[in-house]
């Protein structure tokens, strides 16, 4: 077993590129991480990686033998995975990510009550409002709330979650309240940017049909609750999921603008390769999170 987990932290090393890295995706110290490397290193009597200050990468045998090592753990993973179908309590860890807003407000919370259901699991939650790879990542399941990449994973819907644009009173009151899509041309808009992410448009319902309208704005990022911020500093207009936002809206703090053509609703989903799904406890705490986000968002408000 000691050198098959040393083959787990090699594989995370090399698609991670780093040890730490890699060591803390296995939740393992720097120190512990480095020692898998070098006993497997002494195992093999080979350098698996070029070191230097700045940069650790495989050598050309490293580059080889992972082709080999990532194959192993894959086949051990499954095997676990097949053997825990026969188990009454699943147990063992599940890696998930998901958006930081939907993550934070809606996933998050039910967590602790999955965990109360199955103790003998273990769950490893990542946010981030970027393009994540699940492969890459070694993730089991990634929430997504958005249009899903073209992929060979399998996807589960959730719901459609609505969404609306909204701004703060006193950016209305300052700038003006848009009346016709074409208003917004003018006014500033708050993206959610990040290298590859396609959102500098919004797409609006419109009694005629979806209509694409090209946005701008002095600010953007890669974190949705950020964007959420700027809008309550009265910094512009910004297209949320209404449940990001319900709570402001009720304390108006941030208005509904154009609510006779609003965003084209957002798919809130799940991606997940289909040979995690065949392990137990993926499966249950899919299953898990969809009956409990159907439940207690009906209609995403």
């Amino acid at each position: 077993m000691p050198y098959l987990e040393s083959l787990r932290v090699f594989v995370r090393v090399v698609e991670l590129g780093s040890i730490t890295a890699g060591g803390r995706d296995l939740r393992l110290t720097p120190a512990v991480a480095s020692n898998r490397i070098k006993e497997l290193e002494r195992r093999l009597d080979v350098r698996l990686f070029n070191r230097t200050t700045r940069k650790l990468s495989p050598t050309e045998v490293g580059r080889e033998f992972y082709h080999h090592a990532r194959e192993v753990v894959q086949k051990l993973e499954d095997a676990e995975a097949a053997a825990s179908t026969f188990s009454s309590q699943p147990h063992g860890s599940v890696q998930i990510s998901a958006p930081l807003g939907i993550g934070k407000r809606i996933i998050a919370p039910l967590i602790p009550e999955f965990v109360d259901e199955y103790p003998d699991v273990t769950v490893r939650m990542r946010l981030s409002d970027r393009k994540i790879d699940l492969l890459e990542d070694n993730l089991d399941v990634a929430f997504f709330v958005g249009r899903p990449p073209d992929s060979d994973l399998k996807m589960r819907k959730i719901m459609d979650t609505p969404r609306l644009l909204c701004a703060a009173p006193d950016y209305l009151e300052q700038h003006g309240t848009p009346q016709v899509p074409e208003d917004l041309r003018r006014h500033n808009c708050l993206l959610l940017r990040y290298p590859r992410s396609p959102e500098w448009f919004w797409t609006l319902r419109t009694p005629e049909g979806n209509l694409r309208m090209d946005v701008s704005g002095s600010y953007d990022s890669d974190d949705g609750d950020v964007l959420t911020n700027w809008a309550l500093a009265g910094r512009g207009i910004v297209n949320k999921p209404r449940f990001e936002v319900a709570e402001h809206l009720e304390r108006r703090r941030l208005v509904e603008i154009l609510p006779q053509t609003p965003p084209e609703p957002a798919l809130f989903g799940c991606l997940y390769p289909h040979r995690r799904f065949q392990d137990s406890k993926v499966r249950l705490l899919i299953e898990f999170i969809l009956k409990r986000c159907r439940e207690s968002l009906p209609d995403a408000r």
